[in-house]
């Protein structure tokens, strides 16, 4: 069965358009949704890939009327594939219903997942160039090099609570244990 989905970002946008070239792609039931692509919420589309079943055809007049990204594009093809569901998008000819078609699709994965490295690349040289300026990210430590030798001692007082000493340096047990053990030995070497 093919199904169609169309999609229009306001109330005040038609979407004839699309349903007039879905239904001439043979659409049998044709899902209607007026909002943005960047909704977190479309019941529209939802109920439509619920209805999928294996050997069912989605059917879409562009993709950005189904995705919000590449990113959403391959995440909801993927929803796709483990239902056996092919996927038709007609403005830009896509097909995966055909070799042709499939080949186009994964070269569009391939690409969302090089755009995926190359921010994760970016990523790691603006932490590198960042430290060798002397500046490390993340949080600031709980502790301090000065509060060890106090925490050691504590520790090692029976009369002193591990609730005690987490309230008074106000840290929680397990930030506390990562610096110094329950027997008062030290566990992290903290750095500059």
């Amino acid at each position: 069965m093919r199904i169609g989905y169309a999609r229009v970002s306001t109330g005040e946008q038609k979407m004839d358009l699309q349903v007039d070239a879905l239904e001439d792609a043979g659409c049998e039931r044709i899902y209607k949704e007026k909002t943005s692509g960047a909704a977190k919420s479309r019941p529209e589309l939802e109920q439509c890939l619920d209805s999928l079943r294996d050997g069912d055809t989605l059917v879409v007049w562009r993709l950005d009327r189904f995705g919000r990204s590449l990113k959403d594009l391959v995440s909801k093809m993927e929803t796709l594939e483990e239902k056996g569901a092919d996927f038709v998008s007609l403005t830009e000819g896509i097909d995966t219903t055909t070799a042709q078609g499939k080949l186009t699709f994964h070269i569009f994965g391939a690409l969302a997942e090089f755009e995926r490295e190359l921010g994760r690349e970016r990523t790691m040289a603006g932490l590198r160039a960042a430290r060798e300026r002397g500046r490390v990210g993340g949080r600031p430590r709980a502790l301090s090099e000065e509060d060890i030798p106090e925490l050691q001692a504590l520790m090692k007082d029976e009369d002193v609570s591990t609730a005690n000493i987490c309230e008074r340096f106000n840290v929680s047990k397990a930030t506390l244990y990562r610096y110094v053990g329950p027997d008062g030995e030290r566990r992290r070497e903290l750095e500059e």
